[in-house]
């Protein structure tokens, strides 16, 4: 590859987060979203997970103990509309309390305005942030900022 050139980049294959108990975010992420375990590697306090197909994407969790610091980080999963539609009621329906762009928990999804994409977050048991996202093939309006998804219809019917 010629060095004046950036890469081609086409998207996030793998991400990785920290977790005080493995086995307590295994049985999140497995019996709670849904997602494949790929590999549990027990004498490293390692667990990989396929995020949609085996090409699609990998989230990683690392074990690192019990101390009194730690960061919360944040992650989107891509799905389509209708799962981000009708994430907060899943989300209960699991006994996960389903957040708004603003951490405040919410009964619908949230539209981010500049994308526009649909997103719903929640904290996994760790205080991470995972959020589903969906892009909407509406045009984007970045005066709307991050309002409710029932705020963007009745923007846009009137429209």
């Amino acid at each position: 590859m010629p060095t004046n050139r950036s890469p081609k980049i086409s998207g996030i294959f793998e991400t990785h987060l920290t977790v005080r108990n493995l086995d307590r975010s295994i049985a999140f992420y497995r019996d709670r979203l849904g997602l494949t375990l790929a590999r549990h590697y027990a004498e490293r306090n390692v667990a990989f997970f396929w995020a949609g197909q085996k090409a699609d994407g990998m989230l990683g969790l690392w074990e690192t103990g019990t101390g009194p610091l730690h960061m919360g980080l944040h992650f989107a999963f891509r799905v389509d509309f209708d799962t981000v539609r009708r994430a907060p009621a899943w989300l209960r329906q699991q006994g996960i309390e389903p957040l708004d762009f603003y951490g405040t928990p919410t009964n619908e999804p949230s539209v981010i305005g500049w994308m526009p994409a649909l997103s719903v977050y929640f904290k996994d048991p760790d205080g991470h942030s995972p959020e589903f996202i969906s892009l909407l093939n509406d045009a984007a309006n970045a005066e709307f900022g991050v309002n409710p998804l029932s705020q963007w219809k009745e923007q846009n019917q009137s429209r």
